[in-house]
């Protein structure tokens, strides 16, 4: 293979020659070896080739959580060419609107989807019967991409929205900051990994990529769904698994033992917040570390988390942190003026990130932050989802960790709803844990002890499931139609002052509302 092929071609063709009789993904109780998904890699590969335009091949791929849209993955990266992410999930109407604004030269998918959503004029592939047919070389005269994958955000607050990965960035992340002469592993690993993060979202992406690179075979799951992933757990005890924060408040409300969960020595989590509390008592029950993360699909990855090390010396002090840069990042908290902020101050983050390499600029966020002197980051809410109650400032985070330290919620998403007296004020959603029982009055009660008056939601719904984005997030926009909805009963609004009663009926979605099921993701962050 010529030495100009990008090192992540080159490393994902290495691999998949490596041993083509060893285990590479488990699906459905069946394992694919690394030489059955190296014939259709190639074979997409060489497709994607034929449909490059100007030297370039933006392909849609619609995504779902099975082997063959990993193979189809790997042979869109194998032609060089870029992997346009398309979420099926999201609604026949929506989707085949964005594939006629894309107007790409070739979607690929299963037969289903490619039927429903693709304009009749877009040429499609079906990945059916992908595992049959001839087997050309892959990896063979890859065309110029610079960009890897055009990836969906989560779209939490709003409409997804696309943002490119560049091969050095990917490489970057999955391989490490020597991707250009690290070789290829000698011999696949014997370990096996379990990946339930959707491929529509950059953790799906990071941890299968990362799996390939490293000639790791895993476990793929459609979704997290806490059966399934526990029977992976125990068959195949992996060292370390990733759990979103509703994961892994499932699995630690659950009847799972520290049997079930034996041979694991520790679990990240990311994507979302994560309480402190939550870590804690997932310690206690099954006696394994919580380590937290910040990453996002802008930065191409992480750029700040908890290694083991750090988690035994300073997690009594410093619980609560994402934990400190890592992978080459840089960091710093800004004022509004821009001026950098000295230790402790809250400000706005900003990011240099190391996938961008040692000159990247720095990306302000969103996000609210502070950094302590040994360079550990505490993430303390959005900025642009600040509520601004009657001239005082709500973070919604500080109102969802208190409805989340109620024994009997699974968890919770709170949101502005427009005032006509006080501009806005916070309304919450709650989800319990299975058998749990509360209402509205009680968990107002609850809050009422540990929150500011003023940071009390003026309504509370409990709802079987809160609608949730593909990343495991709740999906704040259908939250915020759960409250515009006038057909939605229950509630109460403010009448004097900042002390305001909650709802006090249980309510259930609006109608179209219906949540998303088992829709949870989890992020993969090294383990150092």
């Amino acid at each position: 293979m010529s030495t100009s092929v990008h090192p992540l071609i080159r490393r994902l063709a290495e691999v998949l020659a490596l041993r083509p009789e060893a285990p590479a993904i488990e699906f459905d109780g069946h394992w694919h070896t690394w030489g059955e998904l190296a014939g259709p890699a190639a074979r997409i590969a060489a497709l994607t080739r034929t449909h490059a335009v100007d030297g370039r091949a933006p392909i849609g791929i619609l995504l779902r959580n099975t082997p063959a849209h990993v193979t189809a993955f790997l042979g869109v990266l194998g032609a060089g060419g870029t992997v346009v992410a398309i979420n099926p999930s999201r609604g026949e109407e929506r989707t085949r609107a964005d594939l006629i604004e894309l107007d790409l030269p070739l979607v690929l998918g299963l037969p289903g989807d490619l039927a429903a959503v693709v304009p009749d004029d877009t040429p499609t592939g079906s990945l059916a019967g992908l595992f049959t047919g001839p087997t050309p070389e892959y990896g063979v005269d890859p065309l110029t991409c610079d960009v890897a994958v055009r990836m969906l955000t989560s779209g939490t607050t709003g409409p997804p929205k696309r943002i490119d990965l560049g091969y050095d960035m990917l490489a970057h992340s999955v391989i490490g900051t020597g991707f250009r002469t690290l070789p290829a592993p000698a011999e696949p690993r014997t370990g096996v990994a379990i990946v339930n993060a959707p491929l529509v979202h950059i953790g799906g992406v990071y941890r299968v990529l990362q799996c390939v690179a490293e000639a790791r075979p895993f476990v793929l799951l459609p979704r997290f769904e806490l059966e399934s992933w526990a029977r992976a757990v125990r068959t195949h005890r992996p060292r370390a698994v990733s759990l979103v924060p509703a994961a892994l408040r499932m699995v630690l409300h659950s009847e799972l033992t520290r049997e079930d969960l034996a041979g694991v020595a520790v679990v990240t989590s990311g994507t979302a917040p994560l309480a402190a509390a939550d870590a804690d008592a997932f310690y206690e029950k099954f006696g394994i570390p919580v380590l937290t993360s910040y990453a996002a699909t802008e930065f191409g990855g992480g750029v700040a988390g908890w290694t083991l090390a750090d988690h035994r010396e300073f997690w009594a002090t410093k619980r609560g942190s994402v934990g400190r840069a890592q992978g080459g990042a840089k960091l710093r908290v800004i004022a509004d003026d821009g001026g950098a902020l000295p230790a402790g101050e809250q400000g706005l983050l900003e990011v240099a990130p190391g996938q961008l390499g040692p000159d990247a600029g720095w990306i302000r966020t969103t996000d609210l932050a502070r950094l302590d002197d040994d360079g550990f980051l505490w993430i303390l809410g959005r900025a642009d989802q600040a509520i601004i109650r009657g001239g005082f400032k709500v973070l919604p985070d500080d109102v969802r960790g208190a409805l989340e330290a109620h024994r009997a919620v699974r968890g919770a998403a709170v949101v502005a709803r427009p005032d006509p007296r006080l501009g806005e004020t916070p309304v919450a959603m709650v989800e319990l844990r299975s058998g749990a029982h509360t209402d509205a009055d009680d968990l107002t009660a609850f809050l009422r002890d540990r929150l500011a008056g003023y940071e009390v939601p003026t309504e509370i719904a409990v709802v079987p499931e809160i609608p949730r984005t593909p990343s495991g997030k709740p999906d704040l926009g259908a939250v915020r139609r759960h409250f515009a909805d006038p057909a939605v009963p229950g509630g109460s609004h403010p009448t004097a002052g900042a002390e305001v009663a909650a709802a006090g009926a249980q309510v259930s979605p609006a109608a179209g509302e219906a949540p998303v099921h088992g829709a949870i993701a989890a992020g993969g962050e090294h383990v150092r």
